[in-house]
């Protein structure tokens, strides 16, 4: 453990960009030979809006990521936080209590109310209106959203009190998780939902992006799936009924265009729409 801990502590930037870059080619390549649907749709044009977004947001934290680091450090010097209020425990405990409460505070709650408050779902419902469901489609967040998100992330430091290099350990596990569970594949059922108990799978959060409520606003785990078990914001849908998108933006002008989507949280709110 120790060893991990000193590779986190001052993880290269490079191989947290190959880490990135990595997962999506493998599960490209993965969905790609043996796609869970068939979209018939132009797969690069879409990853160049899906990469463009990726940009958008490594530059975002890129330029923030001064605070974040502060932040933990701050916690750490102070004993401010949740870790460190906690008695003294074994570190590979320490470990799992910590990545399990960044999970809650910073990914859970931090998307939960970005469905619930309107002027930040304005922001997230970008990523909702892709209807063709890739790995690309993980890190489709508008610029504005990357900051929203920034900010969650460093408040869920601050209270959980979490050392940058557990930070860091999440991020890291938070990257191959999205973009396992955005990839267009799909596990042997049983084994799906074998694993929907302990951790967010493939088919339980792509019925987070079926196009209706209520399943729309269900399945917010990023990691770990016991947070939507134990708060009731778990559903099941089969996979063959599901349908990606949001039925506000299912028009191709309003989610395959890089302009509107750009747009999107300054525009009017729009009826459901359901015409392709």
């Amino acid at each position: 453990m120790n060893d991990i801990i000193h590779y986190f502590e001052s993880i290269p930037s490079s191989h947290r960009a190959l880490i990135l870059a990595g997962g999506i080619a493998i599960f490209w390549l993965i969905e790609s030979a043996v796609p869970f649907v068939k979209f018939g749709y132009n797969k690069v044009q879409h990853a160049g809006i899906n990469i463009f977004f990726t940009l958008t947001t490594i530059i975002v934290n890129f330029c923030l990521a001064v605070i974040l680091v502060n932040a933990a450090q701050w916690a750490v010097d102070n004993g401010f936080g949740l870790l460190n209020w906690l008695p003294e425990m074994n570190i590979w405990l320490f470990t799992i209590v910590g990545l399990l409460l960044l999970d809650f505070i910073g990914a859970y709650l931090a998307h939960l109310v970005e469905h619930k408050v309107k002027f930040l779902w304005r922001f997230h419902l970008i990523h909702h209106t892709d209807t063709w469901i890739d790995t690309t489609s993980g890190n489709r967040h508008h610029p504005g959203e990357s900051v929203i998100r920034f900010v969650f992330t460093t408040l869920g430091v601050l209270i959980v009190g979490s050392p940058m290099w557990m930070v860091f350990l999440y991020q890291t596990l938070s990257v191959v998780a999205t973009q396992f569970t955005h990839a267009n594949i799909a596990l042997p059922k049983q084994l799906d939902k074998l694993m929907s108990y302990f951790l967010v799978s493939p088919d339980m959060h792509k019925v987070h992006h079926h196009y209706v409520l209520p399943y729309t606003d269900s399945n917010y785990g990023n990691i770990f799936s016991v947070w939507d078990r134990l708060f009731g914001t778990f559903k099941t849908l089969d996979r063959e009924k599901i349908v990606y998108g949001v039925d506000t933006h299912m028009k191709l002008k309003e989610h395959n265009d890089l302009k509107n989507l750009l747009s999107i949280p300054f525009q009017k709110h729009r009826s459901p729409d359901i015409e392709n």
